[in-house]
């Protein structure tokens, strides 16, 4: 059978790999044509569009990019149009997949939705999108499966993909040559964000020479750009490229730029301060539109301030800094400690991609019946 699956982000291109390569298991002679990225092209998917080039977040930052994003939906349509799949599997990506969603489905193909939007977080209404365009919602968050409910529509939780990725990895501590408290730092992976963010970390590196940090890179933006926002004197900072795993297993805090980074620094069971820093006019139409109390995925999941969140005005160096020193204190510790093992309990068990691919292969063995 023919899959077209579309992935935006980094989170999705990892977590569309696990499901390519769950969909070979259960459907050997599978095809399958994708947006995403390495990942997903390692796992056996032929890209068509690399996630990087769609990296578009914020009010602003889509405004400023509108016709390279219609030329997106453009070329995307007469992908599908051409390659013509039995199904369109959607991962996460809510402003660009929801659209291609109502599209997909009104030219009569069959839809599957992993990873849920979040519009119990901006905009409720989006929920009749859902039901009216997506054949099968696999949710990932154990409050979203009841959130459905409350609109009868029926989605299925299927755990979070994160703990198999975390699973099948393979990382290593990193030398430091140093007794120093080790610090990750997690500025998050797109340039709107980066240029946010790297500035904070840049002055809390530099004020604070009695820690040792660890930057996490991603391997598709240069290191010069990286290095660029940091003092060559630094000589308690060091830059690790597409090691974030081995960043979190070495680190003892973590500051973390909000996103899925701060669901797996609770999974490494690592303390944390969440921070996040937008343009003005972005995070003003944000926080007009937003519905929850809380940023970050541990806190949304546990439904409490287990983890400090310091967004905009609060994401300061001197703040974060004050944080940092809180989480190396060990009562602290123990706290958020214990709060990360109920976050476990709550996600359930391994296998979130298997469980997805099990129920798209047999949801096409039935249509085809």
């Amino acid at each position: 059978m023919k899959y077209y699956i579309i992935a935006g982000e980094a989170s999705g291109d990892l977590h569309g790999a696990n499901l390519v390569k769950a969909i070979k298991e259960l459907d050997p002679h599978a095809e399958i044509r994708a947006w995403g990225g390495d990942l997903m092209q390692d796992a056996g998917a032929h890209i068509v569009k690399h996630y990087r080039d769609l990296a578009f977040m914020g009010f602003w930052e889509v405004a400023k990019n509108i016709r390279t994003i219609r030329k997106n939906f453009d070329l995307c349509k007469a992908d599908i149009k051409s390659y013509h799949p039995d199904t369109v599997v959607f991962i996460d990506y809510p402003g660009f997949n929801l659209r291609m969603a109502k599209w997909a489905k009104e030219n009569r193909y069959r839809t599957q939705y992993y990873i849920s939007p979040t519009i119990w977080a901006w905009n409720t209404g989006r929920v009749h999108k859902v039901k009216k365009y997506v054949d099968q919602m696999f949710t990932i968050l154990p409050f979203e499966h009841p959130f459905y409910e409350k609109y009868d529509y029926k989605a299925q939780f299927v755990g979070h993909p994160l703990l198999d990725a975390i699973e099948a990895a393979h990382f290593q501590t990193i030398k430091t040559n140093n007794k120093k408290p080790c610090i990750a730092l997690l500025p998050g992976s797109r340039k709107q964000e980066l240029e946010k963010i790297l500035p904070v970390m840049a002055q809390i590196v530099k004020s604070a020479p009695q820690q040792h940090f660890l930057l996490a890179a991603v391997p598709w933006q240069d290191l010069d750009y990286y290095q660029s926002f940091f003092d060559d004197k630094m000589e308690n900072l060091q830059i690790e490229v597409n090691k974030t795993y081995d960043i979190l297993s070495t680190a003892d805090a973590a500051i973390v730029t909000s996103g899925t980074a701060a669901l797996e620094t609770a999974l490494f069971s690592l303390p944390q301060v969440v921070i996040y820093k937008t343009s003005t006019l972005t995070y003003r139409i944000a926080k007009s539109f937003a519905k929850v109390k809380y940023i970050s995925l541990p806190n949304l999941i546990l439904d409490e301030p287990l983890v400090k969140e310091l967004i905009q005005g609060d994401c300061t160096a001197e703040q974060i800094s004050q944080e940092v020193m809180a989480l190396l204190d060990p009562v602290y510790r123990s706290n958020i400690m214990n709060g990360y093992t109920r976050l476990k309990t709550k996600l359930g068990d391994t296998g979130a991609s298997k469980r997805v691919a099990t129920a798209i292969v047999k949801d096409l063995k039935d249509q085809t019946a």
